[in-house]
């Protein structure tokens, strides 16, 4: 449970927000589910909260609401710290190029 609220109702939740968004463009579900490619059953298992994430997003930019993604999930950054334990040993200097002596060839007697 997430802040006592179960993931399958915080699905349905977020389902029966885009069933409103649909509605509030007067988008019946075939309409909806034409424009991004899916079966109106996906959309309407979607409704309901039972959905997979790229067919969430596919009707969220059926929608006109993929600016709402980042608010959603915004970047999550790389703290400071973190990134200077991914960068290790950083460079002082440039090595110098390497000299490739030319190859001779195979003496013939």
């Amino acid at each position: 449970m997430i802040n006592g609220v179960s993931p399958a109702a915080m699905a349905a939740e977020l389902g029966a927000r885009l069933k409103q968004a649909r509605l509030n463009q007067n988008i019946t579900q075939s309409q909806l589910a034409d424009q991004v490619g899916i079966t109106r059953k996906a959309v309407l298992n979607a409704e309901k909260g039972q959905v997979s994430l790229e067919v969430f997003v596919a009707i969220m930019a059926g929608l006109n609401l993929t600016a709402e993604l980042d608010l959603f999930l915004p970047v999550q950054l790389v703290s400071p710290l973190q990134l200077a334990k991914l960068q290790g040993k950083r460079r002082v200097r440039a090595s110098s190029p390497t000299v490739k002596e030319p190859e001779q060839e195979p003496m013939s007697w």
